[in-house]
């Protein structure tokens, strides 16, 4: 046999090497862009009367956007307690009971065509489902669109990271007489862990910077929350509102609440990453 000069595909390597390397330095510049520009006009705008003042009127300078933040914690953390605990039971489904059954392969597709689905449509969809049998705009309804949209997130993330961890855990498990939903929740979330905490996170930070879904459900408001079952302020619809507004302090507490939201979510990144990252024995 022939043996072909390695030449060629040193070449090839280095030129795929080089291309992947430019995508990744591509992909880090605009993202550094993005921050540098939302750092340099949101900057101004984190003074304490953001956090703790409501909206002024049009016109009128100064207010902030407490309600905004207070609501936007509240919907986010009823919709991660509603659609959190449903997407782990459904991926341990998947990935432990259902596997290849024609019951899971369905549900498998149809968790990724959802995950693909517009957000606009999930909030069309639970305006015809909610908001109009209702009669009005809701902080449910905004919650049940926030967790529609991170349940096959979940979902997904936990069964693909059950799927890696080693039948042999499972097995040793089995054997020392443990049932199987102790081995489940003692032993393979433990092992599963760190990816399921960071698909939960994922699913948090794909719905903390909806916009579309609570333009047709939560709406928005000027007041403090008193309750879901009426209209809810929140940050996204705000951010919108303000920096389509001609008023510059209205458009300087929309770069404020934008950088706000992208601060939230890189701390929580951080937080969880640093928590749980293997520690030297």
């Amino acid at each position: 046999m022939k043996l072909r000069p390695p030449t060629g595909r040193l070449l090839v390597n280095r030129l795929v090497s080089l291309l992947s390397a430019g995508a990744a330095l591509l992909g880090l510049a605009v993202l550094a862009w993005i921050l540098a520009g939302v750092v340099a006009r949101g900057l101004g705008a984190l003074t304490p009367a953001l956090f703790i003042h409501l909206p002024a009127p049009p016109g009128v300078p100064g207010g902030g956007l407490a309600n905004a933040i207070v609501g936007t914690l509240v919907m986010t953390l009823a919709a991660t307690a509603l659609a959190v605990p449903l997407g782990l039971l459904a991926g341990v489904y998947l990935s432990e009971f259902g596997q290849d059954s024609r019951l899971a392969d369905q549900s498998r597709f149809s968790a990724n065509v959802l995950m693909g689905m517009p957000s606009i449509i999930i909030g069309v969809f639970v305006y015809a489902l909610v908001v109009i049998p209702m009669g009005k705009f809701s902080g449910w309804a905004g919650i049940a669109a926030l967790a529609i949209i991170m349940f096959p997130i979940v979902a997904r993330t936990a069964e693909d990271m059950i799927r890696l961890v080693p039948n042999t855990l499972r097995e040793a498990g089995l054997a020392l007489g443990a049932p199987r939903w102790q081995v489940t929740l003692a032993i393979i979330f433990r092992a599963a862990r760190a990816g399921l905490v960071t698909g939960v996170l994922l699913a948090i930070a794909r719905v903390s910077g909806e916009t579309a879904p609570l333009l047709f459900t939560a709406l928005n408001s000027p007041y403090w929350v008193s309750s879901l079952s009426e209209p809810t302020p929140n940050l996204t619809v705000t951010i919108f509102n303000y920096a389509m507004s001609p008023y510059p302090d209205w458009q300087q507490l929309a770069w404020g609440g934008s950088l706000l939201i992208t601060l939230g979510v890189l701390a929580l990144t951080l937080l969880t990453r640093f928590s749980l990252r293997d520690k030297p024995r």
